[in-house]
């Protein structure tokens, strides 16, 4: 089941990708790969990596897509009293992707209720830490540049000429 479960949300987050790619209107990309972020959250999970997965719906599904709505609202890219109300077509690709997504979640969650949950071993913050720090500490040092890289190039795009 949770092969099936991977492929589908595999399949999901890869159409979301394209819809949110394809998209002409900004906020509906941005709601595509929201979508897509929700779908990775998902699939890191069936791989057995829940802190990834709660990084990917925190980091990314959360932060980043503040960051890209701050720079659609800096460079005022669409004025929406200008925009009609969208229909039951614009809507329903993310309507489909988020109800396959919410499936496989419940799929997932009934199926945990029967494993046995004491499994795994206990890994405190500490332990944690440690090993981020000294084993990845460069990945983190990178992966903090590249944020602050993004906010450095959302303020510059921003900004009135």
């Amino acid at each position: 089941m949770e092969a099936t479960l991977f492929y589908i949300l595999a399949a999901v987050a890869v159409i979301a990708t394209g819809f949110a790619i394809t998209e002409k209107h900004t906020v509906h990309a941005i709601v595509y790969l929201v979508t897509s972020f929700f779908a990775l959250a998902v699939v890191f999970y069936l791989l057995g990596a829940p802190l990834v997965a709660v990084f990917e719906v925190i980091i990314y599904a959360g932060a980043i897509m503040v960051l890209f709505m701050f720079v659609i609202m800096m460079l005022d890219l669409g004025h929406p009293e200008k925009v009609a109300l969208p229909g039951m077509r614009d809507w329903w690709p993310a309507l489909l992707l988020g109800g396959i997504i919410l499936a496989a979640i419940i799929a997932l969650l009934t199926a945990q209720q029967q494993a046995v949950i004491g499994k795994l071993p206990y890994v405190g913050i500490r332990d944690f830490s440690r090993v981020l720090f000294r084993k990845y500490g460069i990945a983190v040092e990178i992966i903090s540049m590249q944020l602050l890289f993004a906010l450095v190039g959302a303020l510059y795009l921003g900004r009135r000429r």
